[in-house]
């Protein structure tokens, strides 16, 4: 059989083990990213190493969350990046260059190549063939110095596609049918690696709208060849000396096969409040929203917007709905103001607001208590937006147009017929402009030396747990439920964003939203332990969410199952990823009951993989598993990953 694309990029980058589905290998990283919401922790990661300069061959931090500035604080770690970027060797994207994933998809994406972002939307840039992985700061603090990334070899699932989308069905409808099909846990331990007759009929945006949301399945990542529709984006790009062609053997080998005919795609909408609670949109069209929003890494580029431009043209927003964009790059939106679409928008009352992530992860707008929002970006979990009981829909930037026409969720083809508006076609630019005054080069080693790096008042190095302890004992401080994101156990928010860089104050807000006393309950009570249920951990890739916990004492995390970078956090900041191995024994576990685990250490050390666990409020047991490398139990037992390396230093 002939090879896939996925295994022929992984071969030529492997460094350590098998590709053989289940077994942990290690990668060499060409290409590194981070945003600067987990940017600081992984620039003071890497300071902590020791390493005057990047060893990997490019290296970007993008400031894209942050971008207003409302709290000094929000500068001070911008001030940092910018001068901890120029000093090591790293591009910077000062606030206004755009969302990181598209503008680093512009400027240095490469076909065949591998980056490690820290975010987990970096499968953004496999809409152009690159394996793109996203990853905690700490591991992306390791490829930046010049360290292999070890993550376990994944299944490679084809997705065939064939047919044609039909007007108004778009890309982003394609990912809802893929999420309604395999739900937010169908990717793991999966790559998803696009084949079929169709791949022509999607130019590279649409497809990487498809890569870039396929993490919310739980996928490793996802991944389309390069072809001439990929050639045809660089040429754009006025950089087609980077373009080389990447494409599956004839007869390619896949673990599994996934059939989707565009032809029978129709335009979707996922419910509040979880990505894969999809239905067709003419199942709720009637629904009153008050805000539409389209924006974000997944649905903010040109052939989005200037689609939502046409469909507003002559027409005006809902006197009812508050409607905003969010472009996701800066140069997008310069070509679509010098074309006349940004015109077109803000005669039809859309706010035309800066290029970020900020209101994707509840940084603005945030919605008024009993309201409903539809937005064209690429998660709803609840609370994400801002607000802890919020009803945010997920659909189209199409949808969202039409939804804002008429005040209700409306399926785009029925606002087309009523008001006889032909679908847009997904365009592309003509030619995107390579030159953005907002994304400074790193400075030359010589230059570097007389640079100092800023650390503000608020820049404050990562904490580093002790190494494990011979028996685990405390209380269980929280127990919650199935499919709890990063974003249930550190919110994000204007009011918690600003202390990313300051764990023990960041360590306040764990939890927040859904038991706003955690924090000081584990402060009281030296740490303890969390129970969770299936896929704890989902979302975002923020390592903050098992560093803070870590700060608090939290010892280890029991579940039904982990996802794939949270279970990695875990691992990387010392905390123990127990599965329970009978999932029944969730239901005799209660918040505030006293657990043991004797002997955990030992059994680390000799590579046992069951532990006893006593429940001594209860007296009862059960035994829980460990699914972690010989290499993760290194880290475990020195206490993390940070404090394994300054032990062990990288060469």
């Amino acid at each position: 059989m002939g090879k896939n694309l996925t295994r022929k990029i992984l071969e030529a980058h492997l460094v350590e083990g098998r590709l053989v589905a289940g077994e942990e290998i290690g990668i060499r990283i060409d290409q590194v990213l981070a945003q600067d919401l987990t940017a600081t922790q992984a620039f003071l990661h890497f300071e902590a190493m020791g390493i005057s300069r990047i060893r990997c061959r490019v290296a970007a931090c993008y400031a894209d969350h942050n971008v207003l500035h409302i709290k000094p604080e929000n500068m001070e770690d911008h001030l940092y990046l910018q001068t901890a970027s120029r000093k090591y060797g790293i591009w910077f994207g000062k606030p206004a260059s755009g969302i990181g994933h598209q503008i680093h998809l512009e400027h240095f994406a490469i076909p065949g190549e591998t980056v490690l972002g820290a975010d987990s939307h970096t499968p953004h840039c496999g809409g152009v063939a690159m394996i793109a992985i996203g990853a905690g700061g700490m591991d992306v603090a390791l490829a930046m110095g010049g360290g292999p990334y070890y993550f376990v070899m994944p299944q490679i699932a084809a997705v065939r596609l064939a047919g044609a989308l039909q007007p108004w069905c778009t890309a982003k409808d394609v990912i809802l049918e893929l999420l309604r099909r395999l739900t937010v846990r169908g990717g793991k331990d999966r790559i998803f690696e696009f084949t079929g007759p169709a791949l022509p009929m999607l130019n590279a945006q649409q497809r990487v709208t498809i890569t870039n949301m396929s993490y919310e399945l739980g996928a490793t990542t996802s991944i389309f060849p390069s072809d001439d529709v990929t050639r045809d984006y660089f040429r754009r790009l006025g950089r087609l000396r980077d373009w080389r062609e990447m494409l599956p053997d004839s007869g390619a080998d896949y673990d599994d096969t996934i059939d989707v005919d565009l032809a029978k795609i129709e335009p979707l909408v996922a419910l509040p409040s979880m990505p894969d609670h999809v239905v067709p949109v003419r199942e709720v069209a009637g629904t009153k929203v008050e805000q539409v929003m389209v924006g974000s890494c997944t649905n903010g580029s040109y052939t989005d917007l200037q689609a939502v431009a046409k469909v507003m043209k002559g027409r005006r927003v809902h006197p009812e709905v508050y409607f905003f964009i969010h472009p996701s790059s800066r140069a997008d939106l310069e070509l679509l103001a010098r074309e006349g679409y940004v015109t077109d928008l803000l005669a039809a009352g859309v706010n035309v607001a800066e290029p970020t992530c900020g209101a994707c992860i509840g940084f603005g707008h945030v919605p008024a208590p009993g309201t409903k929002s539809l937005r064209a970006i690429n998660r709803n979990f609840k609370g994400r937006s801002g607000l802890s009981d919020d009803q945010v829909y997920l659909a189209s930037p199409e949808t969202a147009a039409a939804t804002a026409i008429k005040g209700v969720i409306t399926d785009p083809r029925d606002l087309g017929m009523e008001l006889s508006i032909t679908a847009p076609a997904p365009i592309l630019p003509d030619a995107v402009p390579q030159d953005n005054p907002n994304l400074i080069p790193p400075a030359s080693e010589a230059e570097a030396a007389g640079i100092a790096v800023l650390h503000g008042e608020n820049i404050r190095p990562s904490p580093v747990k002790p190494p494990l302890e011979e028996t685990l004992h405390g209380t269980v401080l929280i127990k919650v439920g199935d499919d709890i994101s990063t974003d249930h156990i550190m919110p994000a928010g204007a009011e918690i964003v600003a202390y990313r860089s300051n764990i023990a104050r960041l360590a306040e807000y764990v939890f927040h939203r859904m038991d706003p006393e955690f924090s000081a309950r584990a402060k009281a009570r030296g740490g303890g332990f969390i129970v969770g249920g299936e896929n704890y951990g989902q979302g975002s890739s923020r390592e903050h969410a098992a560093l803070a916990p870590m700060s608090l004492g939290v010892r280890a995390v029991l579940a039904k199952s982990f996802s794939r970078i949270h279970h990695a956090n875990l691992i990387n900041w010392g905390i123990v990823p127990l599965l329970f191995t009978d999932p029944a024994d969730y239901d005799g576990i209660d918040r505030d009951d006293e657990l043991e685990i004797p002997k955990i250490r030992d059994g680390i050390l000799q590579g046992a993989h069951v532990f006893t666990v006593r429940n001594r409020t209860k007296g009862s047991q059960f035994t829980a598993r460990v699914e972690i490398t010989p290499r993760d139990r290194g880290y475990l037992l020195s206490g993390g990953k940070l404090a394994h390396v300054k032990q062990h230093p990288v060469r």
